[in-house]
C-alpha cells in the first residue's frame, strides 16, 4: 500500500494459484478503490524448456514433444512443425493427408472455443452457459478419440503427412455432431448477444481500436473482433485452405461482446469448412517417405491457431536431429492487450478481460530468471537451471 496525497493505492496480487487462472501465472495489480491503475504481469510458472529438450532428440521425437506444448490446441502446433520441416525436406504432402490435416485442425477449433466459451461464462458467473457448453463440447471430444484414440493429444500427424484415416463411420459420426452443434451454436450466439445480465459484463468493457489493436500486434479472434482484417488461413493459405478458402469474422466494436460473437460465429465456419472438404476429400494414400536427415536451411511455418497466428522457426543442420526451434504463440501477442487495457476498468473486470484473449500459459511460457534483489538478475543455462532445482530440493528436504 502506498500513500499518494490524500488517496492511497493498494496492490493486489492474483496468481500464481488462482480460482480465475486455468494455469499458473502472477498478476500485480494496482488498484484505487475499485479502479485499476496498473498492471504487471510474471510470466515463468509453466515453463517446461520443450524447445531446449528437441535440440537433443530427432525430428520424430520431437514432434511429439511438441505438440505436448499444449493439450487444447496439440495438433496445430503439429503440423505447424511438420509443414515446416517437409518444406526443408522437399517432399509433397498427398492431398488426402493434407485434408484430414486441416479437418481436424477445424474439429480442434471447435473444441477450442467451445472450452473458451464455458470458461469465460464462468468468470462471469453465467454457471449455466458453462455447464451446458461443456456438455456440447463433449460430441467433439467423442470425435477426436474415435479418430485418433485420445482426447486430447491425439498424433495424428507424422512427418510426411496424418496418420489415420476417415472411414465412412466416422464421415457419419462428423456430420451428425456438426449438425447437432450448429443448432446449439445458434443458441449460444443469441444468448451472449441477448441476455441482459451477461452483456453487463460484456458491452463496453474492454473497447480496444483497430489502430490500437496493431499497435499492440494483438492476433487472431482478439484482433478480428476489432476490425482487423488478419487470419492465416486467408492471408497465407497451406494445406488446402488455398482450394477451401475460409471466411474472415470482422467485428468493428472492438469489446469483450464483440469477441464473444468473433469466436461464436467462427464456429459456424468451421462447421462449413469442414462439411465442404468432407464433400470433395480426394483419394489416395495418406504419407509419404520423408528422409531421416533433414535438409539443411531454415525456414518459417506459419498457422492459424485457435487463439491466432502461431509461428514456427526450424533450423536444420542436417542432421537427424534440429538445430533450433523457435515457436511464438498467439498469448504473447495479446497478453500485451490486457494489460494495457486494464487500466481504468473494475477490478471486477479483470478475470473477464483476460479470459477474453483465451490465455494459454502453457504455450506462452519460455524462460525463467532468478532475482536476488535489486542487480542481482541472472539467466540460468539448461545445466544450471537442472542443478538449482535439484540443490533446492534437498534444501527443502534437509
Amino acid at each position: 500500500m502506498s500513500e499518494v496525497g490524500k488517496r492511497e493505492t493498494f496492490t493486489i496480487p492474483i496468481g500464481p494459484q488462482h480460482p480465475a487462472l486455468k494455469e499458473p501465472e502472477h498478476f500485480l495489480i494496482s488498484v484505487d478503490g475499485e479502479i485499476v491503475t496498473d498492471v504487471v504481469v510474471r510470466l515463468g510458472y509453466a515453463h517446461r524448456g520443450i524447445e531446449k529438450a528437441v535440440e537433443s532428440r530427432t525430428w520424430v521425437q520431437s514432434l511429439y514433444m511438441l505438440e505436448r506444448i499444449c493439450g487444447i490446441c496439440s495438433h496445430i502446433h503439429a503440423m505447424a512443425f511438420c509443414l515446416g520441416v517437409e518444406q526443408l525436406a522437399g517432399v509433397e504432402i498427398p492431398p488426402r493427408a493434407q485434408a484430414i490435416r486441416v479437418i481436424v485442425a477445424e474439429i480442434e477449433r471447435i473444441h477450442s472455443h467451445l472450452l473458451w466459451l464455458g470458461v469465460s461464462a464462468h468468470e462471469a458467473g453465467f454457471d449455466t452457459l458453462f455447464m451446458y457448453s461443456w456438455r456440447d463440447r463433449e460430441k467433439i471430444m467423442d470425435l477426436l478419440e474415435g479418430l485418433s484414440g485420445n482426447r486430447v493429444n491425439y498424433s495424428v500427424n507424422v512427418l510426411g503427412g496424418v496418420k489415420y484415416d476417415i472411414d465412412g463411420a466416422q464421415e457419419t459420426a462428423i456430420r451428425e455432431a456438426i449438425s447437432f452443434l450448429e443448432e446449439r451454436t445458434r443458441h449460444y450466439l443469441e444468448v451472449v448477444t441477448k441476455d441482459a445480465l451477461f452483456l453487463q459484463r460484456t458491452r463496453g468493457i474492454g473497447v480496444m481500436t483497430r489502430s490500437q489493436a496493431e499497435v499492440l500486434g494483438t492476433v487472431g479472434p482478439t484482433a478480428r473482433a476489432s476490425n482487423v482484417y488478419r487470419d492465416i488461413r486467408v492471408e497465407a493459405p497451406y494445406a488446402v485452405y488455398d482450394k477451401y478458402p475460409a471466411r474472415i469474422i470482422l467485428d468493428n466494436r472492438g469489446d469483450l461482446e464483440a469477441r464473444f460473437f468473433v469466436r461464436i460465429t467462427e464456429l459456424f465456419e468451421s462447421y462449413r469448412l469442414i462439411m465442404e472438404i468432407l464433400e470433395t476429400l480426394p483419394d489416395g494414400d495418406l504419407s509419404t517417405r520423408i528422409p531421416r536427415r533433414i535438409n539443411a536451411g531454415e525456414t518459417v511455418s506459419r498457422v492459424e491457431a485457435p487463439r491466432g497466428e502461431l509461428f514456427y522457426f526450424i533450423k536444420s543442420n542436417g542432421s537427424d536431429i534440429p538445430e533450433r526451434i523457435r515457436a511464438r504463440t498467439p498469448t504473447i501477442c495479446n497478453m500485451m492487450s490486457v494489460v494495457k487495457l486494464l487500466v481504468g476498468h473494475q477490478l471486477a473486470d479483470v478475470p473477464m478481460m483476460l479470459a477474453g484473449i483465451d490465455p494459454c500459459f502453457s504455450c506462452n511460457d519460455r524462460m525463467v530468471v532468478l532475482n536476488r534483489g535489486r542487480n542481482k538478475e541472472r539467466l540460468l543455462t539448461w545445466e544450471a537451471l537442472r542443478q538449482y532445482g535439484i540443490d533446492y530440493y534437498k534444501r527443502r528436504s534437509a
